[in-house]
């Protein structure tokens, strides 16, 4: 099956879910901000100048630093470059703005480019020398949406006393346009979101002992596009060396040749009427473009990480199943229900447009799924959507994210480098917005806001806790920290949590009310019905 022709059946449906959670554009949202007190901690020197943040409740913050030079006029496409001097001290209480976007329920629109920002988060009173565990996250979106802005450290940094930093990195067209005259220009293209991130990790190993920090003890970490990312850091030869552990978390390990980023990359241009058989023409074209407008016309561009290039010189899976990346401490899970997020276009769709998805992506083999999720006697107007989640999760079908892909991931890690594995469990809590009757189960990025409260897709979720889901995120705090702190998730009074290991393979199920328990390889198998989708192939849509 090609991946045209999933989303071809996927439909507008599983589009309106895929926009709602902030993977896909939508035409409206809600922002996320964090106000910082007017008490300022000392100024703390960097290599491009001194900053001063502010604290609050124990934290101190710096936002919005610098990184990177704007990636305008002759920049746009480029890989990132120096950020520029500035003298004094400059003051860094407030996010910088993120980078072009739709708007989406991961936040508004964007159109400004000046947008290559880190964030820095560290216990009060901490100074340079303390070489405190370094925890650095990386925002998903696939890749087309998103800011630092949402995943606020506080929370971490104050319960397990480590470093926090969140980035800004290049998205949609801005950060992954693939085209030949790129190509030929730069050696590759459409990796430079990615190469932002590079650059990100590079200015932590430069700056991070100044807040504190100890730059040989860093761990990144990132959800969704961003595991996407911490998997494609681990084969990048550009970020050996760049940190010691890693975490994945609702990610997989995606790419695709040059060649297909190149015809993506002038279909795009094409409909940002900059088209012509002279590619120096069609890039000067875009290169002067308002942002505005190459964002209009990127509605329906998909981002990808570009194999077969310095960036990644081999495909990424190909790289983690043949042992070829960074041997470093791994955390790797997924959430039990990753594709009811998803699916919630299908929320009253019936028996019909069920049999419509099911044969789209699977052809001749509908039958096959269809037995192993058949439609029930009785159904109401959620049927379709649990059902459409179930397989979506299971198959991997949404970027290899979730149920067997991520079981065969891990499998895969463990065979090279220690892993632990998780799976978020707790299928009752208040899922990214308020859908009267639609149970979201453990949807994707249900997890996010229980270590960082200020994640949300448009309306507060970490507030509608009770006392059970306030324990579980406590405990997976610690667990996150101390894994940063030591690259072992190990934390007294907490469920045990060891190494997976080949044989009876052991993930740790995460959930509320002290509840989390450890269960086997064919446990997890048997509740995605690996045997099954394991003998199938499936192209995945991202």
């Amino acid at each position: 099956m090609t991946a045209s022709r999933i989303r071809a059946a996927l439909g507008g449906a599983l589009i309106l879910s895929m926009t709602a959670v902030g993977l896909l554009p939508a035409t409206a949202s809600a922002t996320t901000s964090v106000t910082a007190s007017a008490h300022a901690p000392s100024a703390v020197p960097t290599d491009k100048g001194a900053v001063r943040g502010a604290v609050s409740r124990g934290v101190e913050r710096f936002l919005g630093i610098p990184y990177a030079a704007a990636p305008t006029g002759a920049l746009r496409w480029q890989p990132p470059r120096p950020a520029v001097r500035w003298t004094g001290v400059r003051e860094a209480t407030a996010f910088g703005n993120p980078c072009p976007v739709l708007p989406s329920g991961n936040g508004p629109r964007s159109e400004t480019e000046d947008c290559l920002d880190i964030n820095v988060w560290r216990p009060a009173g901490v100074r340079a020398g303390a070489r405190l565990p370094v925890h650095v996250f990386i925002h998903g979106g696939g890749l087309t949406n998103g800011s630092g802005a949402q995943n606020d450290e506080s929370k971490l940094v104050r319960e397990t006393g480590v470093i926090g930093v969140s980035l800004n990195y290049r998205l949609g067209v801005f950060g992954f346009l693939g085209l030949p005259a790129l190509t030929e220009e730069g050696g590759e293209s459409g990796n430079y979101g990615f190469m932002d991130q590079q650059a990100a990790l590079r200015w932590v190993q430069r700056n991070i002992a100044a807040f504190g920090g100890n730059p040989a003890a860093v761990t990144i970490d990132g959800e969704s596009a961003g595991g996407w990312s911490v998997c494609g850091h681990l084969v990048s030869p550009g970020s050996r060396g760049l940190f010691a552990r890693a975490v994945i978390q609702s990610g997989s390990c995606p790419s695709e040749p040059q060649a297909r980023a190149e015809a993506a990359g002038t279909a795009f241009a094409r409909a940002a009427g900059c088209d012509g058989p002279d590619q120096a023409a069609v890039l000067g074209c875009l290169r002067s473009a308002p942002a505005g407008s190459l964002l209009d016309a990127s509605r329906t561009f998909s981002a990808a990480f570009v194999d077969g290039t310095p960036t990644f010189p081999v495909n990424v899976r190909e790289a983690v199943d043949s042992g070829r990346f960074a041997r470093v401490p791994l955390v790797v899970g997924a959430n039990r229900d990753e594709g009811r997020t998803f699916a919630q276009g299908y929320i009253g769709a019936g028996k019909d447009a069920y049999l419509a998805f099911v044969q789209g992506f699977a052809g001749d083999r509908a039958d096959e799924v269809l037995a192993h999720y058949p439609w029930p006697g009785t159904s109401d107007a959620y049927t379709a959507a649990y059902l459409v989640g179930a397989i979506m999760t299971d198959s991997g079908l949404i970027g290899g994210i979730g149920g067997c892909g991520q079981r065969s991931l891990v499998r895969t890690f463990e065979r090279y480098t220690p892993t632990y594995s998780y799976e978020f469990d707790h299928r009752t809590g208040p899922g990214l917005t308020q859908i009267p009757g639609y149970v979201w189960g453990a949807g994707h990025a249900a997890e996010l806001a229980y270590i960082w409260p200020s994640f949300d897709n448009g309306t507060p979720i970490a507030p509608l806790f009770d006392a059970a889901e306030r324990r579980l995120a406590r405990e997976m705090t610690q667990y996150w920290g101390a894994f940063t702190k030591t690259g072992r998730p190990a934390v007294a009074r907490q469920s045990a949590w060891p190494g997976y290991r080949s044989g009876t393979g052991l993930t740790l199920s995460l959930r509320a009310g002290g509840r989390s328990v450890l269960i086997d390889d064919a446990q997890v198998s048997a509740e995605h019905q690996c045997s099954f989708w394991d003998g199938m192939t499936v192209a995945q849509s991202s």
